[in-house]
């Protein structure tokens, strides 16, 4: 019996769907505890001091960054030799993953356009949850074609280049130019180290660990550090550093930190939840762009990108589970949230209307787009 205990959990690992669930799982608790006897004790540990920085700080601005490290060398190995390696493979997904960004913004913008206060979220339902929209992609097996899973995490990915944009242009506090020096000097040594060829590991992520100390410094969000630390490690074969360092965070992101952040952030208490709240811009304008926009705007630029002969569909697919995938990719819980936790730091009622709008529009983006996806699978079968 333990063996097959064993035997199961290790294969439950290695699935594609496991990060998702586990992240699902964890918001789930965290919204069960925010609103349980335990939501005092659940506050106070995340705003507990460790050295300079509150718990939930450091899950956001250290954690985070290691989150963005990661997705970071999957871009660069994608771009380099992967499925975004040719103009012709990153034209689809670089199509919808513009058309996933823009139409959810100028959603959310129409909804926001009479409360000044609130525009500065119109980036939060930009952007989609690679672990939870390929988790439940996952979970639906052989219904869906190979072709569909890569067209999603191609986007997915070019998502997240756009909303890492996003982050350094747009919610990026009041510059420290000395922290700024300190990032351009380590980022040199870095670029430096790779044009040497060192090819150790150890080194790169020491210089890292002072790059994000000088971008947590300078006003420029700390996660970005991720981003650049990864564009210089070297690349080269299967055993290169990139891979192996890709490798090595792979369990830790997907069953650590991603669920970790989750638990952090999705603990929304919804004891004041009515109707007013519900009908709050913020709140309105989230769930609409992420269950609405994104959609909207993926599956529209899609068809265009395909009709005027840029591009090709996805192999094996029908346009009813390119429908799907574009209704899925409205699942934008980790990034959305991020996002707004940068638009809105103040917390109160209008991180409230944040966490309600996400989590809106991401579960009835994933229960549509799932439904969707399970009808089509059976029609193509048929």
């Amino acid at each position: 019996m333990p063996q097959r205990l064993s035997a199961a959990i290790r294969e439950f690992l290695q699935s594609e769907a496991a990060g998702g669930i586990v992240l699902m799982f964890t918001a789930a608790l965290a919204l069960v505890i925010a609103n349980s006897t335990l939501a005092d004790t659940y506050n106070d540990a995340l705003h507990a001091y460790i050295g300079p920085l509150s718990v939930l700080h450091w899950i956001n601005d250290g954690l985070m960054a290691i989150f963005f490290l990661f997705v970071g060398l999957e871009i660069k190995r994608e771009v380099l030799g992967g499925e975004l390696a040719t103009w012709k493979q990153r034209a689809l997904p670089a199509f919808a993953a513009i058309g996933g960004m823009a139409v959810p913004a100028l959603i959310y913008v129409w909804i926001n356009r009479n409360s000044p206060d609130t525009l500065a979220g119109w980036a939060i339902p930009s952007a989609t949850d690679i672990a939870f929209a390929l988790g439940i992609l996952a979970l639906l097996g052989k219904r869906v074609p190979i072709s569909l899973k890569v067209f999603l995490a191609a986007l997915a990915i070019l998502d997240d280049l756009g909303a890492v944009v996003i982050i350094a242009l747009f919610y990026t506090a009041e510059i420290q130019l000395w922290a700024l020096g300190g990032v351009a000097a380590t980022a040199a040594v870095l670029v430096g180290m790779n044009a040497a060829g060192v090819k150790r590991l150890e080194p790169y992520l020491l210089v890292g660990a002072a790059l994000w100390y000088f971008m947590l410094q300078s006003g420029v969000h700390a996660t970005i550090a991720g981003v650049l630390l990864a564009l210089t490690i070297p690349t080269g074969g299967d055993h290169s550093p990139l891979h192996r360092l890709e490798h090595g965070l792979h369990k830790w992101v997907a069953f650590g930190i991603v669920p970790v952040f989750g638990f952090a952030n999705a603990g929304v208490s919804l004891s004041g939840l009515n109707l007013e709240i519900l009908a709050q811009p913020v709140t309105l304008g989230i769930a609409a762009g992420l269950f609405l926009g994104k959609q909207i705007g993926v599956f529209a630029l899609t068809r265009l990108a395909v009709a005027t002969g840029i591009t090709e569909p996805p192999r094996d697919a029908s346009w009813a589970q390119v429908y799907g995938v574009s209704i899925l990719c409205g699942v934008g819980f980790t990034m959305s949230l991020f996002i707004g936790l940068l638009a809105f730091p103040e917390e109160g009622a209008m991180t409230n209307a944040v966490k309600i709008g996400v989590l809106m529009g991401s579960l009835a983006s994933g229960v549509l787009g799932a439904g969707v996806l399970i009808w089509a699978g059976r029609r193509t079968a048929a």
